[in-house]
């Protein structure tokens, strides 16, 4: 299945606001890698009174670049669409030095309890600390001066994922869920495939007219780009059931065969992957396995599949 056509043209300027829609500005940490791209995007919503969305890590260069940009704007509220390090960290110093008050779906937590013997992979990269003042459901919509936001659930990438809607503008702020450069880390047991796939329908359904993610550029055509991700995960799914199928036990012989043109720097990754998908199989009966799915687990088709 041949991958959504990702857009890796993005120029991160950072330190400097750069207008993205109306209304909207973005700003691009310095935090560049395998999982951010050029950076995490910090956006504005607003002009006079504002709200900040993703206010990113806690970097220094990034804090200054963000309170220029916001110099002279009253900062009512700061939406964080995922408890991961380069998106949460910095509400807090921008929560102390505005009075603004965060917002966010909840508190860091894994789409599953650990299993005996189980490390969590991203441990390290989840902002435990992060508790938002305003917990935001589906539909939830929080008002600005010029603007309003409503709470969109997007499970999958993490348990606590939001996307923001700009109501009336047709605009999604989709987080590190649906993003144009890259397919988002699904990592069991912080994300859930099924949760992920469930997510993507939802977006699917609104039609929105823009999204604009957490890492590199916009997305401009959302519908097609969309079910081209989701044909994309369920070709993925298609492949690990054929490996199966045909004698692999191992998630190790099955993300070589599978990634076979991936650099081998990022197969550890792409085990995550696949054992997100299997997670997914193995629930709906498609597969079974000699214990609970593991990356050290051994696989077979379920009887009569």
């Amino acid at each position: 299945m041949d991958s959504p056509a990702f857009d890796l043209a993005f120029e991160p300027a950072y330190g400097r606001a750069v207008p993205v829609a109306p209304g909207v500005e973005r700003i691009t940490a310095e935090n560049p890698g395998p999982f951010t791209f050029h950076g995490t995007n910090s956006y504005i919503v607003g002009t006079s009174s504002v709200a900040v969305i993703d206010p990113g890590p806690e970097d220094e260069a990034h804090y200054l670049a963000l309170m220029a940009a916001l110099a002279g704007r009253e900062v009512t509220h700061i939406f964080v669409s995922h408890t991961h390090r380069d998106h949460s960290p910095l509400a807090r110093r921008l929560r102390a030095a505005t009075g603004a008050v965060t917002v966010g779906q909840g508190p860091h937590r894994p789409a599953r309890p650990l299993r005996a013997g189980e490390i969590n992979p991203f441990a390290e990269s989840s902002d435990m600390a992060f508790v938002p003042d305003i917990a935001i459901g589906n539909g939830k919509r929080i008002a600005g001066d010029g603007w309003v936001l409503s709470g969109v659930p997007t499970p999958g990438h993490t348990a606590n994922h939001a996307a923001f809607a700009l109501d009336g503008r047709d605009i999604l702020f989709s987080g590190d869920h649906v993003m144009a450069w890259s397919t988002s880390i699904v990592a069991p047991p912080d994300g859930s495939m099924a949760d992920y796939m469930a997510s993507l329908d939802r977006l699917i359904a609104r039609e929105d007219a823009l999204l604009l993610p957490g890492h590199g550029g916009p997305v401009v055509e959302p519908a097609t780009f969309l079910k081209a991700l989701k044909a994309h995960r369920l070709g993925r799914e298609q492949a690990i059931l054929t490996r199966i199928r045909a004698g692999d036990q191992g998630i190790t012989e099955m993300v070589k065969a599978i990634y076979s043109d991936t650099d081998p720097k990022l197969y550890g990754a792409a085990a995550l992957s696949v054992l997100a998908h299997i997670e997914d199989l193995f629930e709906r009966g498609e597969i079974a396995a000699d214990g609970p799915p593991s990356l050290a687990a051994h696989y077979r088709p379920a009887p009569g599949r």
